[in-house]
Formats: C-alpha cells, sequence, structure tokens
C-alpha cells in the first residue's frame, strides 16, 4: 500500500490562500502518469516547483518523458521566490486531481 501522502505547509502555500489539491501529471505524448504534484491556489499549472514533486527521481536540466523520450519541460530558478522550477512546454502534460483520503 502507498505511504499516505502529507501537503507541504509552508509559506508559499500561505501565500497562495492556503488551498492545495494534489494532481497526477501525465505526459500528453503517450499518457504515461509521471509524479503526483502540489498545487497551491488557484491558476493554470506553468510551473512544477521541484519540492511539490512527490516522486521525483532526480533533478535534470530537462523534464523527460521516462516512456517516450519527449521533452516536457526546463529547469529554472524562479526568480520572484529563488525556487528551482520546471517550465513546462504548453500543451506538454495533463492533470488529473488525485482524490485523498480522509482520516477519521
Amino acid at each position: 500500500m502507498n505511504k499516505a501522502f502529507k501537503f507541504k505547509n509552508d509559506k508559499y502555500k500561505k501565500a497562495r490562500g492556503g488551498r492545495s489539491k494534489l494532481l497526477e501529471i501525465i505526459c500528453v505524448n503517450c499518457q504515461a502518469p509521471l509524479f503526483k504534484y502540489q498545487k497551491d491556489g488557484p491558476g493554470i499549472l506553468k510551473r512544477l516547483y521541484i519540492d511539490r514533486i512527490e516522486e521525483l527521481k532526480n533533478q535534470e536540466q530537462k523534464l523527460i518523458c521516462p516512456k517516450c523520450k519527449e521533452h516536457l519541460g526546463t529547469l529554472i530558478i524562479y526568480e520572484k521566490e529563488n525556487r528551482p522550477a520546471y517550465r513546462l512546454f504548453a500543451g506538454a502534460i495533463t492533470k488529473r486531481i488525485v482524490k485523498i483520503p480522509q482520516a477519521n
């Protein structure tokens, strides 16, 4: 069984309204699921912050689909917050909201 997901609760989440959702990131080319990502706040997904990627194996200069080898994004330092992130190419990924079971 998978370990329970724990949302990061830090200044970045608070700056975006304190609401988060868990997304499954999927390659649009081959439909392979890539990893889970904590999306803070509203709005479209333009970049993926490294510290919000749940199952990142290693940090590379390029975000590449392991199945079809499609180039999905490029590593940048988001200057406004001085955080490493992958800037996504338009139409490179799709996403699906992951339901997290609530603890009783």
